[in-house]
């Protein structure tokens, strides 16, 4: 990287994502608060340093450096979708889900968007709203394997345990690692179909990929 003269705030903003995706989130961000100094309404910048915060926990701040990009360009999508993302990660659902109503209505072809706000409706315990939105992912990506899944619990917490089976089963299919899965594919044939044998094989199955919660039920239903 050489630069005749001082870079422009373009230029260190490219150096900045080029660091950001190498990972070198800290190196990185420095690079756009250069570009910054040189252009405080660069919203790419404020949005790509918030995304380098979020890489590092920095929920907090994360969602400054994203709130000072929507302030600056409130018509993309993308730091509404990342500030949204940082309030997840904070359970803090219901900004999140405003967050995410508001990315989507800037641009309601991101499937991603479906997705996490599938994710902060399942935290608010909005069951058919979050099913709905699994739905949409579903019908992009019928191989989504966690969108199966919470689609899944959405459906346990709206007492449909039947559609819940079917997720579960495309989710163990899709990803044979998943032990939540195997766990509440087990729990629920036997709470909710009395199916003993198959719901211990899909406990003890949970409990091998490393599922210690499945251990009680095994232990109080499956002795052998």
């Amino acid at each position: 990287m050489t630069w005749s003269c001082s870079p422009s705030a373009q230029e260190l903003f490219e150096e900045g994502i080029r660091l950001l995706e190498s990972s070198q989130y800290q190196k990185s961000i420095e690079y756009f608060d250069r570009a910054l100094d040189k252009n405080p309404e660069f919203t790419s910048a404020l949005n790509a340093k918030g995304v380098a915060l979020f890489q590092q926990g920095k929920y907090d701040e994360a969602i400054e450096a994203f709130t000072a990009s929507i302030e600056i360009d409130p018509e993309s999508y993308k730091p509404f979708f990342n500030r949204g993302n940082a309030y997840l990660e904070k359970k803090a659902f219901k900004e999140a889900l405003v967050d995410y109503n508001m990315a989507n209505g800037l641009d309601p072809k991101q499937v991603d968007i479906y997705y996490n706000r599938g994710l902060a409706l399942l935290g608010l315990e909005e069951y058919e709203d979050a099913i709905f939105d699994f739905d949409v992912v579903l019908q992009a990506n019928p191989n989504h394997a966690l969108a199966q899944f919470n689609k899944a619990k959405a459906q346990l917490g709206n007492n449909d345990p039947v559609g819940a089976m079917e997720s579960l089963s495309n989710t163990v299919n899709l990803d044979n690692r998943n032990g939540a899965a195997y766990y509440l594919l087990g729990v629920t044939q036997m709470s909710a179909f009395g199916q003993k044998e198959d719901g211990c094989t899909n406990l003890k199955m949970a409990l091998s990929l490393g599922f210690t919660e499945a251990k009680t039920w095994i232990d109080d239903f499956c002795a052998e």
